[in-house]
């Protein structure tokens, strides 16, 4: 029996390759590994002594010859494969343990070059993975060191079926499309964005308790890119107490943390099923968080909460007075960190801020899945330019308007279109969100702010294509509106705005969220 080895990643090869070399395997190996196994005491036979031709062009030629890869594509079940082997000397390969250049952390690597990075192209590796993993009926291929102490104990017990073999090869196959598509990244730089044939890198990080509903499973990934350090997130958090998080809770803590990085100031922000139902911006942290709690009390119960502070006592205070399903912040005091892991049932994860404004503005892919493939677009991550927005009616908005008109379009681009969100004192007082008209919304956002709706300001994601919606927010006591226009009936809108002697801003940009 031969094992041949050549991984960049050592973790637990000593005690892996002994293993097999106690069970009988021949040890072939290359470069690094042969000589992390010789200084173990391992006997270990050199790939350069199978093929009978040196290592040459620094290495970048070694194991690619045909006494490796016949040895590894050979069909056991084949007379004609058993005796070509035979007639040119050639031994059978029946375990690989591969794993490949770290080619993900070398272009993150600033101090590396182009000529560098491309040197990090595993060529062999991959070669010798796919040649094993083909012939999985043949050949066992291991290339997670995750999986050495189970092939171990199958192997210990003779029980490494063809449905084991077949999973590794899947898993490996996996392993070098992930890092070719890495290097199609590399390459292909930024442009273009959406290539003929488009793979996204992506790596198993957590598995949620169940999908959108207990029935469903799901899994969590996160999504590797060549060019950038890879961008943080929910899946990045580190989850101080409480159960692991679900489908849907990973949805609901993505939403509200990635709306209170839009905030220099202290911010709160509140999400239920996805909707920030409470926001606000305040000198305190303790403060802010009262005041989105305020923008609706019912929803806010088992919500989502995510601060750009660090909790303190005050604020831990607060939110135990009622039930939030998780809370995410950049850090807790330790006497907050007291109070708060006194509530069952609430997950307290701890997430960095983003570190500055340019964070947020990396080009990302928007992908969603519909029926028989994927929708890709360019995610909606540009800032707006308030100076930049048009004043359309006679009345011109106040500054403290104005304030308020900015912060609501903030978020009224986090809400599910049709967006309407009515906010105050930098803080939202009503949402209506994910209806088929946009009047309806105006409805809702309108009920569910009451009497804070006077003299509250309005952003719509889109344009109003009737007054009616613009006449609905006035009865409820709107004083200024920001949306984008661009309707055919824009002029109706201005004219209701004006008779009411409310002030309207037109951005120009549209933000929906389907």
């Amino acid at each position: 029996m031969r094992t041949l080895i050549s991984v960049y990643d050592k973790t637990g090869l000593v005690e892996f390759a002994r293993s097999l070399a106690e069970s009988g395997h021949e040890l072939v190996s290359t470069g690094g590994s042969a000589k992390a196994l010789r200084e173990a005491g391992l006997d270990v036979t050199l790939v350069e002594d199978i093929t009978g031709f040196p290592e040459i062009l620094d290495g970048r030629v070694k194991s690619l010859h045909p006494a490796i890869h016949a040895g590894l594509l050979a069909r056991r079940d084949l007379a004609s494969h058993v005796d070509t082997l035979r007639d040119h000397d050639i031994t059978p390969i029946d375990i690989l343990v591969s794993n490949l250049y770290p080619f993900e952390e070398s272009v993150q690597n600033p101090e590396l070059d182009d000529l560098a990075k491309i040197e990090q192209i595993d060529i062999g590796g991959p070669a010798m993975v796919r040649a094993a993993a083909k012939n999985f009926a043949s050949v066992v291929v291991v290339t997670d060191p995750e999986d050495y102490d189970r092939v171990t104990a199958l192997l210990s017990n003779n029980d490494l079926d063809l449905a084991e073999r077949r999973r590794l090869a899947a898993k490996a196959f996996g392993h070098v499309a992930t890092y070719d598509s890495l290097v199609a990244s590399f390459l292909r730089d930024s442009e273009p964005m959406f290539p003929t044939e488009l793979t996204l890198p992506l790596r198993h990080i957590a598995t949620p308790r169940y999908g959108e509903n207990p029935q469903q499973r799901a899994a969590a990934y996160v999504r590797l890119n060549a060019n950038v350090s890879r961008l943080q997130g929910l899946l990045d958090a580190e989850r101080l107490s409480g159960e692991p998080l679900s489908f849907n809770n990973y949805l609901d803590g993505d939403a509200a943390w990635r709306a209170v990085q839009q905030f220099d100031s202290p911010a709160a922000v509140i999400v239920k099923h996805m909707v920030p139902c409470g926001m606000a911006v305040r000198p305190t942290l303790s403060h802010a968080y009262d005041a989105a709690f305020d923008g609706d009390r019912v929803s806010a119960y088992g919500g989502v909460v995510a601060v750009n502070r660090p909790v303190d006592a005050m604020t831990a205070s607060s939110m135990r007075k009622i039930k939030l399903d998780i809370i995410i912040a950049p850090n807790y005091e330790p006497d907050a960190l007291t109070t708060l892991l006194k509530k069952k049932g609430t997950r307290l994860l701890s997430l960095p801020n983003r570190i500055d404004s340019a964070g947020r503005n990396v080009a990302e892919l928007d992908v969603r899945p519909i029926s028989g493939g994927m929708l890709v677009q360019t995610a909606d991550g540009e800032d707006d330019d308030p100076d930049s927005w048009t004043i359309e009616t006679t009345a011109v908005p106040t500054q403290e308007q104005r304030r308020d008109l900015v912060f609501a379009w903030k978020a009224a681009r986090l809400v599910k279109s049709n967006a309407i969100v009515l906010v105050r004192d930098e803080a939202i007082v009503g949402v209506g969100a994910g209806q088929p008209n946009r009047l309806e919304s105006v409805a809702i956002a309108a009920r569910k702010a009451g009497d804070k709706a006077k003299g509250a300001a309005l952003a719509s994601d889109a344009f109003f294509p009737f007054a009616d919606g613009i006449d609905h927010a006035i009865a409820a006591g709107v004083t200024s509106i920001v949306q984008p226009g661009g309707s055919v009936r824009d002029d109706e809108v201005i004219d209701a705005a004006n008779r009411a002697g409310i002030a309207m801003l037109f951005t120009r940009t549209r933000h929906f969220r389907h």
